[in-house]
């Protein structure tokens, strides 16, 4: 269900600023109310970067009602209006919203239909309360400001059209969005950045650079191609992966892009958890072995193919546990610390793909560390550094752990949402928050929102500009490795489970590169640059070409990507080509600079470095690619 609706404790945790949202979400209601009396509100919480509210209108909202919509809303701000907590009982709410006095300034002829099934749906015991300001009143739970005048600057946004609950059996709601800061200063920052970001967004960037291609005809929706160029990127993200888990006592493995349904039963991701994620299954039919059919009326049976169901795999984990089960393990085997660049496949609707962001294939930079208890500080935090030293190579100076733990209301019954383990999971919650306590790594603890078989951490990154993603995920696994029955013999020589850490530092290479391109703007650092250098002849007189080619394959057998341009176009019009393709190094060389043997260097966006000698600039260029430098 679209939103799960927060327990009263959650609601408390709101931040200033989100409070500042729910507040400025209820002014709009307000203002709609007044407006459009007939309005029938659904639910108006604050989102990541705003708020918005859901409602029934007979009148059809465009961006053009915005400006009269605003104008209301100034008022209510204005009027500095008290937000007051009523608590009311059941009997009172479903009276209330059977008259139309919810979410409106007065009672109508139609009942308040969303509030009154959001009512009904109240768990038995949980206090009930209204919030009102002027004239209007809404169910809510809070929290918000003290006054309408407290809310500093807003502005709305855009819309959308979404399913009540999220539901598309339920009625379709219009979606209107805003945005709301303690100051305009606040705003105006905000909304400069969203202009950069759109300058930067990576599927503009990628389609001009030829990173990538979206084939949605012949191959399907979010199946992204990695062009050459794309391709180039990849493989760098790869062998820093690569090396940085050599170093750290990682062994690579390989496992196949799918598996028998029993995995994903024992795993726990069927029938139910991640079904929704995968795609369909495929059924094959083996030749052997055979199953034979109840016997007929002549009492002869017969034998047929047996079916079996096959999964395009969504993760690597339960392919991993299986090696860790191939052969007989000790602790002196531990930790094992299992990588891949494993690629999955998952069933993302199709409003939700989003460039190479939001895609349903995806390679991972996927590793699980088998380990004890007493192991595990220093794996996670070993983990942790391993997110800093790539944070400081690609220049993520701002960044956030989120800690997500389980919600013990949510282990059995019904609304079961975690592995019925309490005592694993309040040790496991304990031994990741002391490791982040001790590390003194930022972190924000987010309640009801673990994985299903343990405590998660979400990576969350700023770009250069103050953009927010969601980098990478990190997981603690006290259960699955148990369904699998994984054991290891300790020094008493009894059987134990190992604790699993599921790591992806640079996530996957859709959402890391789509990060990338946004965050340098496509201006790649030189290491990582699809065309890392390209020598221009000024001229295309033979003995020049021939040098400027000799250079070329100097740079491309210390496996540079160089490539040159050897054309008799103008030498301004070659610089202005290299710099529309974002081209690291360009080396300028004419009839001086082949006599002395010698180079002049330009930077992509900077212009002329000056010039050198020949051997000095390959040096450089070869010591900053192999350093990871600029």
């Amino acid at each position: 269900m679209e939103n799960e609706r927060k327990s009263p404790e959650e609601r408390q945790k709101m931040t200033d600023l989100e409070r500042i949202r729910h507040s400025c979400a209820h002014v709009l209601a307000t203002a709609v109310a007044k407006l459009w009396p007939d309005a029938q509100f659904a639910a108006g919480p604050p989102v990541e970067n705003g708020f918005y509210y859901d409602v029934e209108l007979s009148h059809r909202v465009t961006p053009e009602d915005f400006p009269q919509i605003e104008q209301e809303m100034k008022r209510v701000v204005k009027a500095n209006q008290v937000f007051e907590k009523v608590v009311v009982s059941r009997d009172q709410a479903l009276a209330d919203a059977q008259k139309g006095r919810l979410a409106a300034l007065g009672e109508r002829s139609a009942p308040s239909k969303f509030k009154l099934d959001i009512v009904q749906n109240i768990p038995e015991g949980e206090p009930i309360s209204y919030y009102k300001n002027g004239d209007f009143i809404d169910l809510c739970a809070g929290p918000h400001v003290m006054r309408t005048g407290n809310i500093g600057a807003f502005k709305l946004t855009h819309l959308a059209s979404a399913y009540y609950k999220g539901d598309e059996r339920n009625p379709q709601l219009q979606r209107i969005y805003g945005t709301a800061f303690k100051n305009k200063t606040e705003m105006d920052a905000y909304f400069t950045m969203l202009e950069e970001a759109k300058r930067r967004d990576h599927r503009k960037i990628g389609q001009e650079m030829g990173l990538f291609a979206l084939d949605a005809e012949y191959v399907g929706p979010g199946m992204p191609l990695w062009l050459p160029k794309g391709g180039a990127i990849l493989e760098e993200l790869e062998k820093l992966a690569k090396e940085t888990e050599f170093a750290a006592g990682y062994v690579r493995v390989k496992t196949p892009h799918i598996a028998r349904e029993k995995m994903y039963l024992t795993s726990g991701h069927l029938p139910i958890l991640y079904k929704d994620s995968m795609f369909p299954p495929m059924e094959i039919v083996e030749k052997e072995p055979l199953i034979k059919t109840a016997e007929g009326a002549d009492g002869q049976g017969s034998e047929k193919p047996q079916a079996d169901r096959y999964y395009l795999k969504a993760m690597n984990c339960p392919h991993h546990h299986r090696i860790f089960a191939a052969e007989p393990r000790s602790y002196r085997d531990l930790p094992l610390r299992l990588a891949e660049y494993g690629t999955c496949y998952r069933y993302e609707q199709s409003g939700e793909l989003f460039g190479i962001m939001r895609v349903r294939s995806l390679n991972m930079n996927d590793a699980h560390i088998y380990c004890t208890e007493e192991q595990f500080a220093a794996e996670f935090n070993a983990v942790n550094e391993m997110y800093l030293k790539y944070f400081k190579i690609f220049g993520i100076e701002k960044y956030v752990m989120r800690f997500s733990t389980h919600d013990p209301s949510r282990l059995t019954g019904d609304n079961a949402k975690f592995v019925n383990e309490p005592e694993l999971w309040k040790k496991t919650e304990d031994l990741v928050r002391r490791v982040l306590i001790e590390s003194k790594i930022p972190y924000v603890e987010v309640p009801n929102e673990a994985a299903f078989y343990g405590p998660k951490i979400d990576v969350q990154v700023w770009s250069v500009i103050g953009r927010e993603f969601t980098l990478a995920t990190n997981q603690v696994d006290f259960a699955v490795p148990a369904r699998f029955g994984l054991k290891y013999r300790d020094k008493d020589n009894s059987e134990k489970t190992p604790l699993c850490i599921h790591r992806a530092p640079l996530g996957t290479h859709e959402r890391f590169i789509g990060f990338l391109i946004e965050h340098y703007a496509g201006n790649f650092p030189l290491w990582l640059a699809p065309e890392q250098v390209r020598v221009l002849t000024v001229g295309d007189d033979e003995p020049l070409v021939d040098y400027a080619k000799s250079i070329v394959k100097e740079l491309r057998a210390g496996f540079v990507r160089a490539e040159g341009d050897y054309s008799n176009n103008k030498i301004n019009g070659k610089v202005q080509e290299a710099e529309k393709a974002r081209v690291h190094t360009m080396l300028v060389v004419g009839p001086r600079d082949m006599q002395a043997g010698a180079v002049s260097v330009r930077l992509h966006g900077k212009g002329n470095a000056g010039a050198k000698p020949r051997a000095e600039a390959v040096a450089e260029i070869l010591a900053a690619i192999l350093e990871r430098r600029g």
